[in-house]
């Protein structure tokens, strides 16, 4: 019998664009009993249907997604999902993005380049409700907490790295161009950002957007 605290069953939702990552891990996952793979995405778009469709316990996801980063596609899930658990897996170990995917709503962040990723102990333990860091990301309280972002500012964020226009935006998210461009203001004034050309850098150095 499992520990009453991890659910007999943990349903695990896998997120990442390459399938033969994806297989790896559902493989590695699978050989434990008491965790079910029930999908798989491959963007942060599907990331976001998946999880609301098949409500997931735990969502394994990896940080860099087409579409929208793991953080944007972290806080959609739990905006209508609050209850599902999301770990993520990423190649930067850098504080800000780590703070960026905690900031978002995930429980647990490792660095996907681990040769001893320990995987289902780490699914294990959000599913329970704890927080795991990799080990090797060092100290974040030492590094200076960035302003927040809401969920529809990153998403508008995103489609600005992606060189949309205002009017382009606007179309995709159905808002109008107007209130588009009073979001963008509101980044701008909340980063102390001037530019779309400095905004973009620091989005995607900050993890606030990838460029794929």
């Amino acid at each position: 019998m499992p520990p009453p605290s991890i659910p007999p069953n943990i349903k695990v939702l896998l997120v990442d664009d390459h399938s033969l990552v994806r297989r790896g891990f559902r493989r590695m996952l699978e050989d434990d009993p008491e965790i079910a793979v029930v999908g798989e995405a491959s963007d942060g778009n599907e990331a976001v249907e998946k999880a609301l469709e098949l409500r997931p316990d735990v969502v394994v996801m990896d940080f860099a997604l087409p579409s929208m980063n793991g953080a944007v596609a972290t806080r959609m899930i739990l905006k209508t999902a609050p209850h599902t658990k999301i770990l993520m897996l990423s190649m930067h170990s850098e504080p800000s993005y780590v703070r960026t995917c905690l900031d978002a709503g995930a429980r647990g962040y490792l660095l996907k380049n681990a040769v001893d990723l320990e995987l289902i102990g780490a699914v294990k333990q959000v599913a329970s409700g704890e927080l795991v860091l990799d080990p090797r990301l060092g100290r974040l309280a030492d590094e200076p907490a960035k302003p927040t972002l809401t969920t529809r500012e990153l998403e508008i964020l995103q489609l600005i790295v992606h060189g949309k226009s205002n009017k382009e935006i606007a179309a995709v998210l159905g808002l109008s161009a107007n209130t588009v461009s009073v979001h963008r203001a509101n980044i701008m004034q909340a980063l102390d950002i001037h530019n779309t050309a400095a905004l973009v850098v620091y989005a995607i150095q900050h993890g606030l957007a990838s460029i794929a």
